[in-house]
């Protein structure tokens, strides 16, 4: 069983980090990597997979360092978000060219067994050019997966792939992940990652964010501070009442109007909020969450 060793690692590019200071250990069984995009999980594989060296730090698997170490490749498979097919060849073509490259005893056997692995037989046979995003996705892993490696890294394997294909991957990884090999793959979707992994780190803006798994990243997600715009009869008298209560942290009036509204305990104020509003005599017209995409909430793992 394998394990790669993330130890202080930050990666820069001129004046802009992408990595910093990041942390972590991938260990047998699936692991997924969560964060918005433009949060450093590319980067943070491409380093996984020795195809980038770290400006700090060090990058390992079982202890040998991934940069410039052609032997790692023999152990390891990697599907990448950006396209790196050579649309003039068949499906086919394409992954026994990879099991040559790995110098497998019968190439096109092994080509054959990975192209059943990912349900790709009846399209094996036509070229790339003519594949959809899906498929694509999915010859990229027969070819990661061609040559039997302990290791699979995946950038954002599920996008472009139907409910069926993402089914089915989801299947493949999770008994991967049981069979004891080391598997990594980056999403921006929560739920997509909660159906797969046993494990969770989350990057936000090149920082280690959260590790856990998925009920200990639900409830730092669901626990962090919930802000609302609501408009009422009586901002004024609305927004005294609210400040009066221990679910709500703070309570300002806006300029254009309305009252913005900070609530730490997000049950209780949902439920308290009708009912002060009716002791009060102060009509609700409108209550709106501002603080709702995924980058709202990342970004409170960070602060926290």
């Amino acid at each position: 069983m394998s394990e790669i060793r993330i130890d202080h690692v930050s990666r820069w590019y001129r004046n802009v980090v992408a990595v910093n200071d990041v942390s972590m250990t991938i260990g047998p069984g699936v692991t997924g990597l969560l964060g918005p995009n433009g949060a450093g999980k590319s980067t943070l594989i491409a380093m996984m997979s020795g195809f980038l060296a770290p400006s700090t730090g060090t990058v390992t698997l079982d202890g040998a360092p991934l940069w410039r170490n052609e032997q790692v490749y023999r152990t390891l498979g990697l599907v990448p978000e950006r396209e790196a097919l050579f649309d003039y060849l068949t499906g086919r073509q394409f992954v026994v060219a990879n099991a040559e490259l790995h110098g497998l005893p019968d190439p096109g056997a092994a080509a054959q067994r990975a192209i059943a692995l990912i349900e790709m037989t009846d399209a094996q046979d036509r070229e790339i050019s003519t594949y959809s995003k899906g498929m694509r996705q999915r010859i990229k892993m027969a070819s990661a997966l061609v040559h039997d490696p302990a290791v699979l890294l995946l950038d954002e394997p599920f996008n472009g792939m139907d409910p069926r294909q993402r089914i089915h991957l989801m299947e493949l990884l999770r008994t991967m992940g049981a069979e004891g090999r080391t598997v990594l793959f980056s999403s921006h979707i929560l739920e997509e990652v909660e159906q797969v992994a046993r494990q969770i780190e989350v990057v936000v803006a090149g920082r280690h964010a959260a590790s856990g798994d998925f009920g200990a990243i639900r409830r730092l997600m669901t626990d962090r501070p919930n802000r609302f715009v609501l408009r009422t009869a009586d901002d004024r008298l609305m927004a005294s009442v609210l400040l009066a209560d221990p679910s709500v942290r703070g309570a300002r009036l806006r300029s254009e109007g309305g009252i913005e509204v900070e609530a730490s305990d997000f049950g209780r104020f949902s439920e308290v909020l009708p009912r002060l509003a009716r002791e009060h005599g102060v009509r609700l017209h409108e209550v709106t969450p501002t603080d709702e995409s995924l980058e709202s909430v990342f970004s409170y793992l960070v602060s926290s």
